[in-house]
């Protein structure tokens, strides 16, 4: 399965076919096809998925557009990625034009992350306040720059977002149901120490 964020979750179970196309931001992102493999029209896959092949078990998935539905049916896993044939492509000329085209499925055919673990789209457009209540702004984004977690949140302020690391300390409490999580804001925001952590004191005079 996709890993969410934080800790791994349990094992993807394949889930029936979609119906029916999803709102983009209810949408996982499980892969994209990297280009066309041989003259019959299998192509080349790269699967974001814990076990690589685990990306044809959800039937038919969303192009980013949302306008088509791409089924897979796995031939081979290799170094290189998944080799898959796609419903409905007979020559390597319409596999060579599916090259790039993203991969989602619908937020509702993954399992519930276990406790501690959560998928982007689960994170993107909670709220974010202060441990007082107040509010802080909104998740835009999760990003992973290869040093941890980070939740961009686009401030209530207005002007700017603040990258936050997704840790305990800084993320105490994520609130899925509520649609909220709790900050512990970095000890600047605007580039300015605060009075302890370096700044001048003012004079007494």
């Amino acid at each position: 399965m996709i890993p969410p964020i934080g800790r791994t979750a349990g094992e993807v179970q394949p889930e029936p076919p979609p119906t029916a196309m999803t709102e983009p931001s209810r949408r996982i992102l499980l892969g994209h096809i990297a280009g066309a493999h041989g003259i019959r029209g299998d192509v080349v896959v790269k699967s974001y998925t814990d076990d690589p092949a685990g990306i044809a078990d959800y039937g038919p998935l969303q192009t980013e557009d949302g306008r088509r539905l791409i089924e897979l049916k796995v031939v081979n896993v290799t170094p290189k990625g998944v080799i898959a044939r796609v419903t409905g492509v007979a020559d390597r000329n319409g596999a060579e034009a599916l090259k790039g085209t993203a991969l989602y499925v619908g937020r509702d055919k993954l399992p519930d992350a276990e406790d501690g673990a959560y998928y982007h789209a689960d994170l993107i457009g909670l709220g974010a306040e202060a441990l007082d209540g107040q509010p802080i702004g909104r998740i835009v984004a999760v990003h992973d720059f290869g040093a941890g977690d980070l939740l961009e949140i686009a401030l209530a302020t207005g002007g700017k977002t603040e990258m936050i690391p997704f840790t305990d300390a800084c993320v105490p409490t994520v609130d899925i149901p509520g649609r909220r999580v709790v900050v512990v804001m970095p000890a600047t925001t605007d580039g300015e120490p605060e009075a302890g952590d370096g700044a001048p004191e003012p004079d007494d005079a």
